[in-house]
């Protein structure tokens, strides 16, 4: 039986000794603490050498992974004048921890779709311990943060990028040595108060804390429970004492870089100590391919540990919203108290003036959790321009906005960024924007015309005025007029599924001729017609799409639009208006279907109840629960695939429709309960007139 002792310039009072087997051979283990008392230590080692097959040293500092040569071995000459006389090979765990340090890494990236790590707010402790994981995390994001001037130096800086922790390796360490800072801090409470400010900030911001094995509670106990709550901590040899302090301090996911090769955790020094044991050679000549063959041949995955007792993750998106009007800037108690005072042409200034205002935050969003356990947070973007300042504006000065607010969203820590309504319709519909930014852009627009007629659908359902059965399509007649534009060929796609008689009109019959075409490949049993006259068939239609985008299309007279017919007003610029919608108090017209998020969503007011969202903002949020970091929706070309997957999507990550809304708002139930009783009077006077005149 193979001897492996561990002894450890930690506490007493976790001495184990057990006997296991690995890699086909049977182990003794035992582990000796010290409680830091190196003569201790050094009576142990003499005590055990050449009575054990290998020794391992733990709870020791590491070499650091980058700096001068000098510097990385000060931590390490005590040992060597330790272990000089040891004939017993004697190990570290170092070279076992630097590769469990990229293998952990990349294999979770790979494992959750590529995307784990992307862009994420990532907080190193100490740097120089780990700058081999931080130049695997750079891969991934650029936010990366490193405490080693407050923590090694009590200067208050925090290094904001691997670059300015590698300047600050190679020259500055050395440097800040002279700098008064310790001296400072040990009797200056206004200066250590103030480090603490900047570390807890730095903590807060964060969704990943990277935390040293060594001396693991002295660093996480800098952290505040308020402050972890919800953060994935990397860490390695993260015992179970270690893993309930994590969960006691609301630590939601924990990984350990140290693979789990045995029923009990163990020290790093163990794990290496057996390994060269098992393979019979001195650690010299022990190379990282043969330990990490020997990991992947145990076939252990990296540990990750859910203080929700599942796996789960959380994914953090941006949305760029602006003010639609002088009312809309008015929000801003600032505006809101100058307005007042002031003369109304302050407002025409003020609305001047903020339209060239770089973006800035709006509100937190949290609370998102979808029924799968996939949670996400994001943040409201706001752009200053109302949409008049957009309009009369050149497309350029929108799209530089939206790359600045991309690029907020990037140091934001956000994985994917979506556009509000009005910036997709400026310009390119955010095609410049997803070229120039450094995250993934979508427009929403794909879940806009998914919740659209989902609320036709339903509004459908709430007239009662189509009967159908369930699993069937609906024995109806709907219209989309303006068919042969993207947004018209994808609700006639869709609507085929819905309805069996479906009419599509617009003004080039070679293109609705190919729709038809296409359209019937896809569904040939449903009813198409063609026609570059919509008027003749208003009177007969239950449903009318109105997706009209170019100049001179057909528009609708609603005046010969038959009575309980649900109107979608989908075009690019609105059709039907208030005053319009007024003199047919028997139709519903829809503008859109707002949607519902899971989970217990909060954020700032955005004009809509509470856990309400519009379905651009809902799409950004699907695709961050989903995982899916991608140009989903951009461009003017929309895919009636992406359409209906987003819907499908939607509903696995338990979005619902909320409500449905009008010209005027939100339709109530009593607005759509009157709009069908309308509509049954006035059937009722039509029936009785025919029957007279026959």
């Amino acid at each position: 039986m193979k001897k492996i002792v561990s002894i450890s310039l930690g506490t007493g009072d976790k001495d184990y000794e057990f006997a296991t087997k690995f890699l086909g051979q049977d182990f003794h283990i035992r582990r000796f603490g010290t409680d830091r008392n190196l003569e201790k230590a050094a009576d142990i080692l003499v005590q055990w050498d050449k009575k054990a097959d290998a020794i391992g040293l733990g709870n020791v500092k590491f070499p650091y992974d980058i700096g001068p040569e000098k510097l990385t071995q000060n931590h390490s000459e005590k040992l060597k004048k330790l272990t000089s006389q040891i004939k017993t090979p004697v190990v570290t765990g170092e070279n076992l921890r630097r590769i469990g340090h990229e293998r952990t890494l990349r294999h979770i990236q790979f494992k959750f779709g590529g995307n784990y790590f992307n862009n994420a707010r990532v907080l190193f402790f100490s740097g120089m311990t780990h700058y081999t994981m931080a130049k695997v995390m750079s891969e991934y994001t650029d936010n990366l943060a490193f405490a080693d001037p407050i923590l090694e130096n009590c200067i208050s800086k925090i290094l904001s990028s691997l670059k300015e922790l590698e300047i600050y390796a190679k020259g500055f360490h050395d440097v800040l040595k002279w700098f008064p800072g310790t001296r400072l801090n040990a009797s200056g409470l206004p200066l250590r108060r103030w480090n603490g400010y900047i570390m807890r900030k730095s903590v807060q911001k964060a969704n990943i804390i990277v935390i040293p094995c060594y001396d693991f509670r002295k660093y996480a106990e800098k952290c505040p429970a308020e402050d972890l709550r919800g953060k994935t901590v990397i860490s390695s040899t993260i015992s179970d004492d270690r893993v309930q302090f994590l969960k006691e301090k609301g630590a939601d996911v924990i990984i350990d870089t140290v693979p789990k090769l045995l029923e009990s955790v163990v020290s790093v020094n163990v794990l290496e100590a057996m390994m060269i044991t098992a393979l019979e050679k001195s650690p010299d000549k022990v190379t990282d391919d043969d330990l990490s063959e020997i990991v992947g041949k145990q076939g252990t995955e990296p540990r990750m540990i859910y203080s929700s007792g599942r796996p789960g993750r959380v994914s953090r998106f941006a949305f760029v919203i602006h003010p639609l009007s002088q009312e809309h800037l008015k929000k801003d108690k600032t505006v809101e108290i100058l307005s007042g005072l002031t003369p109304p042409v302050f407002l025409d200034v003020a609305e001047k003036i903020v339209s060239y205002a770089p973006p800035w935050i709006y509100s937190k969003v949290t609370g998102i959790k979808s029924p799968t356990g996939a949670e996400a947070e994001g943040w409201l973007i706001i752009l200053g321009g109302t949409s008049e300042q957009m309009l009369s504006r050149s497309p350029e000065f929108t799209d530089k906005r939206l790359v600045q607010a991309a690029k907020l969203a990037k140091r934001l820590g956000a994985q994917i960024v979506g556009l509000g309504t009005f910036t997709r319709a400026v310009g390119d519909a955010g095609v410049t924007a997803a070229n120039l930014a450094d995250i993934p852009v979508t427009t929403g627009y794909s879940y806009t015309i998914s919740g659209t007629l989902w609320a036709v659908a339903d509004a459908v359902r709430r007239m009662g005025l189509i009967r159908g059965e369930k699993g069937k399509r609906l024995n109806a007649r709907a219209m989309v007029i303006g068919a042969s534009g993207t947004v018209g060929s994808v609700c006639c796609r869709l609507l085929s599924h819905a309805f069996e008689d479906v009419r599509m009109t617009g003004q080039d019959m070679a293109k609705l001729l190919a729709l038809k075409a296409s359209v019937l490949e896809e569904t040939p049993d449903v009813r198409l017609s063609v026609s570059t006259q919509s008027d003749k068939y208003l009177p007969d239609m239950d449903v009318i799409i109105i997706a009209a985008s170019e100049a001179g299309e057909a528009l609708p007279d609603i005046m010969r639009v038959k009575s309980g017919c649900v109107i979608a007003d989908m075009a690019s610029s609105p059709v039907l208006f208030p005053e319009d919608v007024k003199k047919r108090p028997d139709v519903l017209v829809i503008e859109s279907g707002e949607i519902e998020l899971p989970g217990n969503p909060e954020m700032k007011n955005i004009g809509l109840p509470p856990k309400v969202a519009y379905p651009s903002l809902a799409e950004t949020i699907v695709l961050a629960l989903e995982g899916r970091f991608e140009n989903f929706t951009t461009g003017r070309d929309i895919e009636w695939q992406k359409v209906r997957e987003i819907y499908k999507t939607g509903l696995r990550h338990g979005m619902k429709l909320a409500a449905i809304s009008g010209v005027n708002g939100v339709l109530t139930d009593e607005d759509i309960a009157k709009v069908r009783s309308l509509a049954l009077e006035d059937r009722k006077r039509n029936s009785v007139r025919v029957k007279k005149q026959n």
